[in-house]
């Protein structure tokens, strides 16, 4: 298949959609689609009820939080937390309360467009767009398997895709939050307890009396029911310790806040340990009672001393002990936090475990002030028809990670370039990507190598709201539907209030956009394999399931969008090969890795570099949302933070543009520099998320300095994939 050797990134910065004449054509099909939406709006039948309350929830982050949003004559005018559901409990964060201006962002997406032989893109049918895409999907699986198409996702609104996915034949997918975020975390706990802390962490920070976060930014990482039980548990006189490299806002209201040299987190862990088995201040009877491998591991941290520790973390001896036997002594009331967006240096899995081991010798596990365990709702399924046809994966994941649960996106990356899967004269089996929800080059470290992998694809169709940068790559960029606009599958996470909400339109999808259980259907159905969406809603779905349940749609928005049971308490059980929690794993060690934590010795800065920490704001979920007028009144760019000592060397002014240039020489954006003493003189710190690449995006347009362009490194997890990135270093030009 003929490949057009092109993909030159088109951000409209030297060129726009179409080409000059061409744009008030592409204006005037956009502007009149928003007008038909709207109009389409204005009469929809609900409208003769003049303003009304709709339940939904959140898709900013994933909490999934219960909202009501108040409708008036078509349009949404107000979100709110939804008092009846267990997540929000009435209250949303910034970002919850700022979805109006994802909704009415008017840099939407507003028609399909399509790659044309001279790098512009033109507005398109529907029509033409699927059947675009369609044709070439069927090419591609002609000549090389239907393996060969990837499915990189992201969200909720990505199901209807899985779906096609495998009904096709293919299980070559990936998402960038498995190898990012909680991959490394889920699997080492899962490697102790068999199971992971939850996907919204079970975690009773309003009940615990000694709670340690290691990089757990609470504050700025707005999670809700998280924050409002860790701001309860301030309340109730709480104690924190926050291991952080940086002042953080959790630092700010913490008892100890200890400053640790990047790199060293399991050296710190493994003298806990230490203090904890050798002081004898862990929970003998949780200990005694559903552990194995103690003694194992009371001999493996024999000598890892708050002493030995100290010259490795930065930390003094006394304060390591001084923590350690303030967690020892809360017990049952303490734990260690466990976090998220784990990658950071490549032993990302062992130091999970060595997080999670602390905690079972806290006996924190099964504790309603610890790791509490939840109960949720069984979704029963939709009677789908069964896929005749086997799903096959194009990287045989196993072989290279035999302890991965999925497919890190960067392995998918690697199988699209010729010659980086499986040796030099490998041809590259990946041919096609579908990209729904997910800004590959935001999220995902060393973005150069997107921009090499989609020059050997020959199929890129990105479907998402925003021009995100990942559209100026794609051939085909089909317009998605917001979470206000459309049907989801429903939410029923694990949680001391078991519980299921649905998500629905609120109004009518705007411009040319559609929800993405649509554009999977109508792939389907020209690719042969309509059968497989057999339904003409997705609401056909969720009111089956519902009724299966014994409610509705309309009852369950009777009911404030949410359905709840009686809380089970379930039986302390170990998904473990022991059955037991598993201090020494032989899992790890039959698959060739360490049984228990080792401490390894990360790479120091350079003179005159500085570790590039990053993070996140309350006001914004990275990227996602660094275009929102709503938010940006909140908090409108980053700055790099610079110890004050090193601000004074370089001669660095507060409120200063700085340019940071990484070890492989990539520069940023002017950033402005925030001179403050809350950080380590060895690292400077960036939120994530912003310094946008593509002019579309107006209101954040070089705004800022973009974190993930300087990440050109990245440690792989030996044991699962993720890619740790927390390994770059910068220095100022």
């Amino acid at each position: 298949m003929a490949t057009i050797t092109r993909r030159k990134f088109i951000d409209l910065t030297k060129s726009a959609i179409l080409g000059g004449a061409a744009v008030a054509g592409a204006s005037a099909l956009m502007s009149g689609s928003a007008r038909s939406a709207n109009s389409d709006a204005d009469a929809d039948k609900n409208d003769t009820r003049g303003e009304w309350v709709i339940p939904s929830y959140c898709d900013v982050c994933f909490m999934g939080c219960g909202i009501n949003v108040t409708v008036k004559n078509g349009r949404a005018i107000k979100i709110e937390g939804n008092p009846a559901h267990p997540i929000s409990r009435g209250k949303l964060c910034p970002r919850g309360t700022g979805g109006l201006g994802q909704l009415y962002d008017p840099d939407r997406l507003k028609t399909p467009l399509m790659r044309t032989s001279d790098n512009q893109f033109k507005a398109v049918s529907w029509q033409e767009a699927l059947d675009h895409v369609a044709g070439k999907m069927k090419s591609i699986m002609a000549a090389h398997g239907p393996e060969s198409m990837a499915l990189l996702k992201h969200g909720k609104g990505a199901d209807p895709f899985e779906r096609l996915w495998h009904a096709i034949g293919s299980e070559t997918e990936g998402h960038p939050s498995y190898a990012q975020c909680r991959g490394a975390r889920d699997l080492g706990w899962s490697l102790t307890f068999g199971k992971g802390p939850g996907g919204v962490e079970r975690v009773a920070l309003d009940k615990a009396q000694v709670v340690a976060f290691i990089g757990g930014h609470l504050g700025e990482n707005m999670h809700n029911v998280t924050v409002q039980d860790y701001t309860t548990g301030l309340r109730n006189g709480a104690s924190h310790i926050v291991v952080d490299p940086r002042f953080s806002t959790a630092a700010s209201k913490a008892k100890h806040w200890l400053p640790i040299r990047p790199g060293t987190d399991i050296a710190l862990l493994l003298a806990w340990t230490h203090v904890l088995i050798y002081e004898e201040l862990y929970n003998r009877e949780f200990i005694e009672t559903y552990a194995t491998g103690f003694d194992e591991l009371k001999a493996h941290v024999e000598k890892t001393t708050p002493e030995w520790a100290a010259p490795y973390t930065g930390l003094k001896a006394r304060d390591i002990r001084q923590t350690a036997r303030e967690l020892g002594a809360a017990i049952p009331h303490s734990l260690l936090f466990p976090g998220r967006r784990f990658a950071w240096y490549g032993d990302d899995t062992q130091r999970a475990r060595a997080m999670a081991i602390i905690n079972a010798l806290l006996g924190a596990w099964g504790s309603e002030s610890g790791i509490f365990l939840g109960d949720r709702i069984k979704v029963p399924g939709f009677p789908y028809p069964e896929s005749h046809v086997k799903a096959k994966h194009a990287i045989e994941d196993k072989e290279k990670y035999p302890l991965g649960t999925s497919t890190p996106v960067q392995d998918i990356i690697d199988a699209t370039i010729p010659g980086r899967f499986k040796g030099a004269t490998q041809n590259a089996p990946v041919k096609g990507w579908l990209v729904y929800s997910t800004n590959l080059v935001r999220a995902v470290p060393n973005p150069d190598l997107i921009a090499e992998a989609v020059q050997h694809l020959d199929l890129m169709v990105v479907v998402e709201t925003m021009p995100a940068e990942i559209t100026g790559y794609a051939d085909i960029v089909l317009p998605d539907t917001t979470y206000l606009e459309r049907y989801d599958v429903m939410n029923a996470p694990e949680w001391r209030e078991p519980f299921v909400s649905i998500r629905q339109p609120v109004v009518k999808p705007l411009y040319q956009s559609k929800p993405s259980w649509w554009i999977a259907k109508q792939l389907a159905e020209r690719l042969g394999l309509g059968e497989h969406f057999n339904y003409v809603n997705f609401s056909e779905v969720i009111d089956y399931q519902l009724k299966q349940m014994g409610s509705s749609i309309k009852d369950i928005n009777q009911k404030g969008g949410v359905l709840k049971k009686a809380f089970e308490q379930p039986e302390m059980k170990f998904r473990t090969p022991s059955g037991k929690v598993e201090l020494f794993s032989k899992t790890l060690a039959k698959a060739g890795f360490d049984p228990m934590p080792q401490f390894i010795h990360h790479p120091q800065p350079p003179d005159n570099y500085f570790r590039l920490l990053y993070g996140r704001t309350p006001q914004h979920t990275f990227s996602r949302t660094s275009n929102n007028a709503m938010l940006l009144e909140l908090f409108p760019e980053n700055a790099v933070w610079v110890n004050t000592d090193i601000a004074r060397i370089y001669g660095l002014k507060d409120g200063q543009p700085v340019v940071l240039k990484n070890g492989q020489g990539v520069k940023s954006n002017p950033v402005k520099v925030r001179v403050t003493k809350r950080i380590r003189q060895d690292c400077v710190y960036m939120a994530h998320g912003f310094g946008r690449s593509d002019q579309r995006l107006t209101r954040s347009y070089k705004v800022g300095a973009d974190d993930n362009g300087l990440l050109s490194e990245y440690e792989l997890d030996p044991i699962m994939g993720s890619t740790g990135s927390q390994v770059n270093f910068v220095t100022f030009v």
